[in-house]
């Protein structure tokens, strides 16, 4: 495939520090791209420049002629005094301007169908119609309401979708999937299946990736490393590429340790050989082994014990300005779960946690929280940072000391978990990445303890390591974790049970992850659809037999007692196998998996590959035992 843009050693310096260092990059026509890498690494400043906003310190970037960029910016800018379809249509202005040309050319100008031509490929024509499908699957706002009365969260839905309406050549997406519904997400990934472009997406949507892209490059040390596959097949090559540079940099370091021996016999270096060992052990001395980047130590505070009471909730409901969110909520937290809330947005889920931490009053129903059930806060809007104090300063106060379970941790130690070291600890606040800033908000946030842990919207601006290692914080704690996500690897790999808000302001509660609460959902829509027809079967009924049609039908067979056992089991198998899944798929993820796992590379892969396969396997019986089961309890007719 032609290549549309090409970076070709590109550095950018922030004082001493090179971001990017002589990073070379090509990108092909219809290339599907996911870029990965810790937060502060650079991958933004490399959008911007390839978006064509900010000017590299070396190095360049060609583009192929006349090629059109849309850009998704984390900090995007929209005209305030502009209506949402206003703001919308103007991200099409090459659109819109080639559209005005065309209809204001005599229709027998040369250019008029060159024009045409143009637009069409464009699909200029049907751009209010793609406009306004943007606009109700994001679940964007009116679209006459003015910008400058939209939330943080509108306003990101409005700029997406000013960003995919242009059908542009190359579509950069910078965390996309922020803010966003699962149901918006599910439509976001949709479009971009069927994208007719190139487009290079960041986001920490584990399952997005693997689902949206067929390369992976992650920007480690100022460098692209490029494996073809999705999120997954990144893992694995990663953690390959990281086996191989540990075999090389033990192999430099048995020669060193060799050569300094005979270093050390002081032997004269008179002659050639002798000078040329000389020479080549200096070489290799001077080569940098491979970096092993730091990963943060999130461990939370331990918490208080909670009692044998920690949160229980009866025919709870609330009514806002006329409008039921939710009723009838029942539930009973236990020590130990890990309970993630789902939903479109605007459902009520936010609200709920309010009324779970008494900040908010129910319309009905009761609550009745343990004496030493003590809930701490993560909220979505987290807290507001001072750009002119010191990360020390934002974290101290007042205190020089976090209380850790009978100990005390200082606030330098406590840092250095969330990977600030002693400069950076020193820094200003508005001297931060994005990332760090997060990391920061969270270690303020984390630091206040509790052992009923609520968390609203923990994923969004983080970046793929530290989701992980906050991903086995959350594992590892004691008490009670409600987190609200759109983050589907994330509640997959977190949660216990699923709270999800459905028609009606009903709240289901399903034990196990969200996939298999999707599972069930989908199965119970097609036993829905089916309704008095007769139950799915996996094999094709035979045609009746000539003269047969007094013949009564067959009885349908029952479950036999052994596999009546085998689809009570059904459910935690599959969790299991899920579990394993995650579990191999974590190992992967981690930094360090060249020094621990190395060796086992190769049979992990193949444990995660037969996990797979065996879910499917699973999935495959349990559809098939449910359907003998649905079939014999159906009512026969007459």
């Amino acid at each position: 495939m032609p290549t549309i843009l090409n970076a070709t050693e590109v550095t950018v310096r922030y004082g001493e520090r090179a971001i990017l260092d002589q990073a070379t990059l090509a990108i092909e026509e219809g290339e599907r791209i996911g870029l990965v890498g810790r937060n502060g690494c650079g991958k933004t400043t490399f959008l911007r420049i390839l978006a064509g906003l900010q000017t590299p310190d070396a190095g360049e970037v060609t583009r192929r002629r006349g090629l059109v960029v849309g850009y998704l910016a984390q900090d995007f800018a929209l005209e305030e005094e502009q209506t949402v379809r206003e703001s919308v249509r103007a991200g099409a202005q090459h659109v819109l301007d080639l559209i005005a040309e065309f209809e204001a050319l005599p229709q027998a100008s040369k250019r008029h169908e060159e024009l045409e031509h143009r637009i069409h490929a464009l699909e200029g024509w049907t751009l209010d119609n793609r406009l306004e499908a943007a606009l109700s699957h994001l679940n964007c706002p009116p679209e006459d309401r003015k910008v400058a009365t939209l939330s943080g969260g509108e306003k990101r839905r409005v700029a997406l979708c000013r960003a995919i309406v242009s059908r542009p050549d190359l579509l950069i997406l910078d965390e996309p999937t922020n803010h966003l519904d699962p149901e918006s997400i599910e439509w976001v990934a949709e479009f971009l299946e069927h994208f007719a472009g190139t487009f290079l997406v960041v986001t920490h949507d584990r399952y997005f990736l693997d689902r949206v892209t067929r390369r992976m490059v992650e920007l480690s040390d100022g460098r692209f490393f490029s494996h073809d596959g999705g999120y997954t097949d990144y893992l694995l090559a990663r953690a390959e590429r990281q086996a191989a540079d540990a075999v090389l940099e033990h192999k430099r370091e048995m020669f060193l340790k060799k050569e300094l021996a005979w270093v050390r016999q002081g032997p004269r270096a008179q002659r050639s050989k002798q000078k040329n060992r000389f020479e080549r052990y200096y070489d290799t001395a001077a080569q940098e082994g491979p970096v092993i980047e730091e990963d943060v130590e999130l461990c939370i505070p331990p918490p208080p014990p909670l009692g044998n009471r920690v949160l229980e909730v009866t025919r709870l409901g609330v009514t806002l300005a006329g409008r039921r969110l939710f009723r009838d909520f029942r539930f009973s937290f236990e020590k130990g779960q890990r309970v993630g809330v789902v939903g479109r947005n605007g459902v009520g889920k936010t609200t709920l946690l309010r009324v779970l931490m008494g900040g908010l009053t129910p319309t009905e129903g009761t609550l009745k929280a343990g004496e030493l059930t003590c809930f701490n806060y993560v909220d979505q809007g987290r807290l507001q940072l001072n750009d002119e104090r010191t990360v020390l300063e934002e974290i101290a106060d007042g205190t020089e000391f976090v209380q850790w379970g009978e100990a005390k941790l200082s606030l330098r130690a406590y840092l250095k978990r969330f990977l600030f070291t002693d400069d950076r600890i020193s820094t200003r606040v508005k001297h931060l990445s994005g990332g760090e800033r997060s990391r920061l908000l969270l270690a303020r946030i984390l630091k206040h303890g509790g052992n009923f842990l609520i968390l609203d919207e923990p994923t969004n601006d983080l970046d793929l390591s530290t989701l992980r290692v906050l991903e086995e914080a959350l594992m590892a704690f004691p008490g009670v974790v409600l987190v609200v996500s759109h983050d589907r690897y994330f509640l997959n790999r977190v949660c216990t049970d699923i709270l999800a808000f459905e028609d009606s302001g009903r709240i289901v509660h399903s034990v196990g992850d969200y996939d298999y609460y999707l599972e069930k959902k989908r199965r119970a829509a097609e036993a829905w659809l089916r309704g008095g027809a007769t139950a799915a079967s996996p094999h094709r009924a035979a045609a009746p037999l000539p003269g047969a049609a007094d013949v009564k039908p067959a009885k349908p067979r029952k479950l036999t007692w052994s596999e009546a056992r085998e689809l009570e089991g059904m459910e935690g198998r599959i969790l299991v196998t899920e579990a394993e899944i995650a579990r191999v798929e974590g190992l992967f993820a981690t930094p360090d998996f060249h020094r621990q796992h190395g060796a086992r590379t190769e049979q992990l892969a193949d444990e995660l590959k037969a996990a797979k396969a065996k879910l499917v396997q699973l999935y495959a019986r349990w559809e098939e035992l449910e359907a003998v089961r649905l079939a014999s309890e159906k009512p026969s007719a007459g």
